[in-house]
């Protein structure tokens, strides 16, 4: 019995790949801290507040990431690169993933409600069924939109405006929208670059993606596009913001990256799209966290 638990738990973890949380938890950790400075008599969230934010990201994500993989499992059974997924390759079972799927959604209940029992904030609580109905939708817009990364990276861009919500509500405003700006344009953008790998059998399967609907050239433009203007979002934050060199340092490498992410993938060749992907958006949504709560308190 424990063996069966701990083999589904891990084959869970893979399926959803849990490492890719580091893509939105940064984002969402450099806006509590932004958010900190404004607390009256401190200039830090209070470690409750990290922890219950760190909880309820990694909670959300597994929802998230869950229901997608129930959903897509036969579209995946489908795809040659997906089809050893781990419901489609029958690796793990579907009630599994039920029951794993119920278990963090309530466990991101309770991190919610945690921040109404603890800092008398209501507003994580009474958005929790509103963020988690969306986090969900997105896993069908690829079925009738070719719009349907910037679905994703709104879904994801949640993270930090939640994130400020539930460290300081009162402050909430621009520095936090051009946060949620940037994280929509940069999860969009990259989404678009995987999403070449997957061009033939999108069209066969009536799916839509915009390397699919336009072509991978036209599509790695509106890339370009939306990661220029997620850089863009994030030379405003600084200068809204008042950040200093520390966090112009973290955006100018960032916007390196991500050129050098642009410049891996071209029209017909996708080889380094899994460096391109995880390895370099890992470095950027750290480096630009690390260096922000660095900048901001130093």
């Amino acid at each position: 019995m424990t063996r069966s638990l701990i083999a589904s738990l891990r084959g869970w973890g893979e399926m959803v790949k849990f490492s890719h949380s580091v893509f939105a938890l940064p984002f969402a950790l450099m806006a509590a801290v932004m958010a900190g400075t404004h607390l009256p008599g401190r200039n830090w969230p209070y470690a409750g507040q990290i922890a219950l934010i760190v909880l309820c990201m990694i909670a959300a994500r597994s929802v998230a990431m869950t229901f997608n993989r129930i959903v897509d499992a036969g579209i995946d059974a489908r795809n040659p690169r997906t089809a050893s997924r781990h419901l489609p390759a029958g690796r793990l079972s579907f009630t599994a993933a039920y029951v794993l799927l119920g278990l963090f959604f309530v466990t991101f209940g309770i991190g919610c409600f945690g921040f109404y029992f603890w800092y008398e904030n209501t507003w994580p609580i009474m958005l929790a069924g509103p963020v988690l109905i969306y986090l969900c939708a997105y896993s069908f817009a690829k079925r009738f939109t070719r719009w349907s990364h910037f679905v994703l990276g709104s879904a994801i861009a949640m993270s930090p405006v939640a994130a400020w919500l539930a460290v300081d509500p009162g402050s909430l405003g621009i520095e936090a929208l051009l946060l949620m700006l940037s994280v929509a344009g940069w999860i969009g953008g990259f989404d678009i670059i995987y999403a070449c790998q997957d061009i033939e059998i999108d069209r066969a399967q009536g799916l839509h993606s915009l390397p699919s609907r336009l072509g991978p050239a036209a599509a790695l433009w509106i890339a370009r596009l939306a990661h220029f203007i997620a850089v863009s979002a994030w030379v405003a934050l600084g200068v809204v913001a008042g950040l200093g060199s520390l966090y112009a340092v973290g955006v100018a490498v960032a916007a390196a990256l991500l050129v050098t992410e642009h410049r891996l993938v071209r029209p017909g060749e996708y080889s380094k799209i899994n460096l391109a992907f995880f390895t370099i958006n890992g470095l950027v949504s750290m480096l630009l966290a690390a260096m922000t709560i660095v900048d901001v308190h130093v």
